[in-house]
């Protein structure tokens, strides 16, 4: 009997209900039978799971950086006109969707096209003009040729006075009438032909350039080419797919003037565009270390909780918002005090089919996959 015992307390199993178990089985059911024991384990296993998974959580982190500070903006136009008129007709309501190209209001169309028809009338009595031009221009020629005939009978008279002169069967009188006759034919000539240069050069220096391309009447074809643009910009039509507002401002019989239009909604009509979409987010500074051009974003708006949108990454402005702020601050200042700046980051959202719609200025948050983890960089730097 003793040395059976001595057996079994040196053998690694015992027999229980004639199986073997292990001495860990033991250590464990001591454990559980001894509080203390129980306790150390617990507090130690306990710690280390801890420790082990705030290290991983820690080296798997800094991936994601996200901001709340984010808004949605979209293209928005004052659209209005470069003319001025009364307005004759608003095609639009408050809040409607219309396309590109779709009329939004017009102007009384009657001035400018008085406007334009004098300004036809004006080229038309240009092109006639130019025509009569070209037709004096010939007689010029034929009054040149009738002058040089002129000019050699009186060079012949001339000649034959001299030689009578020399022999002494004339007067004087006779041949400095001859003389005379000569040189005022010769300064006809040449006058003459000074005014047909003058007219070949209004001409374009040549008869064989059409009338069509002259300057006169390319000078009288522009003021056709801006009467009839004006003309047109009196039917304001939307540049671009949106929805519009602001149109109660704008009322049949207002008074547009177009040097205004940019400074009051009472000459122009508000559109908000539908497709030029995108987020922008005021992150910190120290957020930005791993951030990139090209990464992609995960974006939810408050309007619609657990609606997620796919973006990316568009641009990182150059320029804290600080500095691009009326009055920046004056960090050389005695009292100064280290802020964390921001820099504005803009996304391009990802619309879907069916998403819903999205209005400029909603509040939105924005996580950014940076794709980059701590571990990564305590291996490679």
């Amino acid at each position: 009997m003793t040395a059976l015992q001595s057996d079994s307390a040196t053998s690694p199993y015992v027999r229980v209900s004639g199986r073997p178990r292990s001495s860990s089985a033991g250590w464990l059911t001591r454990v559980k039978a001894d509080r203390r024991l129980l306790r150390r384990f617990l507090m130690v296993g306990g710690v280390v799971l801890v420790v082990a998974a705030s290290l991983g959580f820690w080296l798997a982190g800094d991936r994601y950086v996200g901001t709340d500070d984010a808004y949605v903006h979209a293209g928005q136009l004052m659209v209005s006109t470069d003319v001025s008129g009364l307005v004759a007709d608003v095609e639009v309501h408050q809040g409607q969707h219309v396309k590109a190209g779709q009329i939004l209001f017009r102007i009384d169309p009657r001035q400018f096209q008085i406007a334009l028809e004098n300004a036809k009338a004006n080229l038309g009595q240009t092109r006639l003009t130019l025509l009569s031009m070209k037709d004096d221009y010939g007689r010029m020629l034929k009054d040149i040729a009738a002058q040089e005939s002129q000019v050699s009978l009186d060079q012949a008279t001339y000649d034959r006075y001299a030689a009578l002169m020399r022999l002494n069967s004339i007067a004087q009188a006779q041949f400095d009438q001859a003389h005379y006759t000569l040189a005022t034919a010769e300064s006809t000539l040449g006058s003459l032909k000074d005014q047909a240069e003058v007219q070949l050069a209004k001409l374009g220096g040549a008869l064989t350039i059409p009338v069509e391309q002259l300057p006169q009447y390319l000078a009288s074809k522009s003021q056709v080419d801006e009467t009839q643009r004006q003309l047109d910009h009196t039917v304001v039509r939307a540049p671009f797919d949106g929805i519009v507002t602001e149109v109660d401002s704008l009322q049949p019989g207002a008074l547009v003037i177009s040097a205004l239009s940019a400074f009051t909604t009472t000459s122009a009509v508000g559109l908000v565009s539908t497709r030029n979409l995108w987020v922008e987010a005021n992150m910190k500074e120290t957020d930005l270390t791993h951030v990139h051009v090209g990464d992609p974003v995960d974006i939810t708006v408050d309007t619609y909780p657990g609606q997620t949108w796919k973006g990316e990454v568009d641009s990182i402005s150059p320029a804290t918002g600080s500095d691009f702020s009326v009055l920046p601050a004056e960090n050389a200042s005695g009292n100064w005090v280290k802020v964390t700046q921001r820099v504005t980051v803009k996304m391009r959202l990802h619309l879907r089919p069916g998403d819903p719609p999205l209005r400029a200025g909603m509040s939105t948050y924005v996580s950014i996959d940076t794709g980059h983890r701590r571990w990564f960089r305590l291996l490679y730097g």
